[in-house]
């Protein structure tokens, strides 16, 4: 009986296990993991969460590879006094808009060796760049009195002051300011807007592996791809088998029939040859026979070397006294 539960509890397990593997899979957009994340945010808070106090946030197996940290404030206490979560520091002067009361800040960490196939596939410009360190976003949404309750809490604009956010990489990476190939490589800030559109701009000065932004997203530090060349003449070309096969038949075709007009040019070159050549004896045979046209047969003709018979005088005269 303990053993029949057991084989109905590994099954539940490897059902649950295929589940999450098909959700995880089912994930094309951006902005669909945002949602899930909010979602899965809100849904796991305690009622009782206190203002101003971080809290880490677990997520389900199927979003394995992603960190996220909340923390909730008032919207004047946000403004007047700036925040800092992980390596997000929101200066003084920051606003949400539009905020009644309070403020959900959820700050996410994506690993790029596992997610970074969703912003390849949704950031058409990031193909030629490498990722080197995780894609790391902080988002706003409404946190009000009922907004636990809420099943969907909007999303609020996050617009910094004359202080900007600040976005410390040093922490979050263990790329450096390295030398390859002779050239040496810095990393540019990559700004992941809501559009599909990636905007880069280069480190702080005197800061090293920092960026600024002005308002909430996505960020990451990327080097241009510079083996990409290289790759372009390195790696093999893959063709398909029914193209292989194509490209075999149109090529035999194309051999055979050429090989054919050779052959057919050496057959009219050998012919017109013997053709010459049975002239050329021809045209030795008729000058040295004289060939003429009798009737409509052509017959060879003896040279003209006989002397002409002449007449004795007395026969002459003795056949005309007659």
């Amino acid at each position: 009986m303990d053993s029949f539960f057991i084989l109905i509890l590994i099954t539940f397990s490897i059902m649950s296990l295929k589940f999450h593997g098909s959700d995880s899979q089912s994930i094309k957009s951006s902005h669909v993991l945002d949602l899930l994340i909010r979602d899965h945010t809100f849904s796991s808070l305690d009622k009782n969460f206190k203002t101003g106090i971080p809290q880490s946030v677990k997520l389900p197996p199927n979003l394995s590879g992603i960190k996220v940290d909340t923390v909730r404030f008032r919207c004047g206490s946000l403004t007047r006094y700036g925040a800092k979560l992980k390596e997000f520091h929101l200066g003084i002067g920051v606003t949400i808009h539009p905020c009644i009361e309070r403020v959900m800040l959820i700050r996410q960490s994506i690993e790029y060796n596992n997610w970074s196939s969703i912003y390849y596939a949704n950031y058409k410009d990031l193909s030629k760049y490498q990722l080197v360190s995780p894609i790391v976003g902080i988002l706003a949404y409404n946190a009000d009195e009922d907004s636990n309750s809420s099943s969907n809490p909007f999303q609020l604009g996050i617009e910094a002051g004359e202080n900007l956010i600040t976005i410390d990489f040093n922490n979050a990476t263990s790329f450096n300011n390295k030398e390859e190939k002779g050239i040496k490589v810095n990393p540019l800030c990559a700004s992941f807007e809501g559009n599909g559109r990636m905007t880069l701009a280069k480190t702080k000065p005197l800061a090293t592996l920092v960026c600024v932004a002005k308002m909430h997203g996505h960020f990451g530090l990327v080097v241009e791809s510079l083996q990409q060349e290289d790759d372009d003449f390195t790696k093999p070309i893959r063709l398909s088998r029914w193209k292989v096969a194509v490209g075999s038949t149109i090529g035999a075709a194309l051999g055979a029939f050429l090989l054919g007009l050779l052959l057919v040019a050496m057959l009219v070159r050998v012919k017109k040859r013997s053709r010459m050549v049975q002239m050329e004896r021809r045209a030795y045979e008729e000058e040295a026979l004289q060939v003429s046209m009798v009737g409509h047969v052509r017959a060879p003709m003896a040279p003209g070397t006989r002397t002409t018979p002449t007449l004795e005088q007395h026969d002459y005269i003795t056949q005309r006294a007659r």
